[in-house]
């Protein structure tokens, strides 16, 4: 499974600010959206990207508010990416070592989209669940020593 595949299923619907928006402003926007992530764009291209960790730090930094702090103050400069093409083993492998909950999607230096750690659980309950469907159905029509599949009516004529 490809992260295209993901992103199909998910939609297109991408969040983003700029990196001198105000972090209050970008917080505002992720609570109104409910969503854990924003992808900073700058001049057409991802610079950058702000969780709620990030915001979390920085908040902690500020004595427990946002005060004038922008987004690039906050934002993590050198996210993970991926492409459309990449596998989501690989997608599940660099969130885990980088303990990064939300990746950009980057074809040809456009953003088609942010795969999220939930996405990618998600897809990976979504593939065993079809499989283990299939298994339980071959082994349902499983042969019997004769050769008949279990469960077959059919008699044989003397």
């Amino acid at each position: 499974m490809q992260v295209s595949d993901i992103l199909r299923v998910k939609g297109g619907t991408l969040y983003t600010t700029t990196p001198d928006d105000s972090l209050a402003h970008a917080a505002e926007l992720m609570a109104e959206k409910d969503i854990g992530s924003l992808v900073v764009m700058s001049k057409g291209v991802v610079a950058g990207m702000l969780s709620f960790r990030e915001l979390i730090q920085s908040v902690v930094k500020n004595g427990g508010s946002f005060g004038n702090s922008t987004v690039q103050q906050a934002m993590d400069a050198s996210p993970l990416v991926c492409a459309m093409d990449t596998e989501m083993d690989d997608v599940r492998r660099m969130m885990l070592e980088r303990h990064a909950r939300y990746m950009p999607v980057i074809d040809k230096n456009m953003l088609m989209g942010v795969i999220s750690f939930y996405d990618v659980a998600k897809a990976v309950v979504d593939s065993q669940n079809f499989e283990n469907k299939m298994l339980k159905a071959y082994i349902r029509d499983w042969p019997e020593a004769g050769g008949e599949p279990a469960g077959s009516t059919e008699e044989s004529a003397p």
